[in-house]
């Protein structure tokens, strides 16, 4: 005579657990780690889409802004992200520096799960808003 067996424990419905060994508290587990490369490249693609509102359109590829960089120090759960952009001219520069750097932590943060401590905004460029070409003495 063989014996009923016992029900599978909550959320594991193939009953592929061991009965006998319980379950690892969440903050046992371990952690995701997120490398500071992929964080950069979040921080550069939330750069983009917050800069995409100011881009003129402008006649050749070469002379519209170049790509924003970001170097970042990730510790502890948190990031510190330095950004390096172009902007347009002319333009209230405070309020597009502070849209950009706002737009960037709210991305990174809802994205990656840290807690950003800190984003340095350098302005490399200003680029005039009939882009660069226009400006050129031939």
């Amino acid at each position: 005579m063989t014996t009923p067996a016992a029900p599978a424990p909550p959320g594991d419905p193939a009953g592929t657990a061991p009965a006998d060994r319980p379950a690892v508290p969440a903050a046992e587990r371990g952690a995701t780690v997120i490398p500071d490369k992929v964080v950069a490249r979040i921080a550069v693609r939330a750069a983009r889409e917050a800069l995409a509102a100011y881009a003129a359109p402008s006649p050749s590829a070469r002379a519209g802004p170049a790509a924003p960089q970001a170097s970042v120090a990730v510790g502890g759960g948190a990031a510190r992200l330095a950004l390096t952009v172009d902007l347009p001219y002319p333009a209230d520069l405070a309020r597009v520096s502070r849209q950009v750097r706002d737009h960037v932590r709210e991305r990174v943060a809802l994205l990656t799960g840290m807690r950003i401590t800190e984003v340095t905004l350098v302005i490399e460029h200003l680029i005039p808003s009939g882009g660069l070409e226009s400006r050129r003495v031939r």
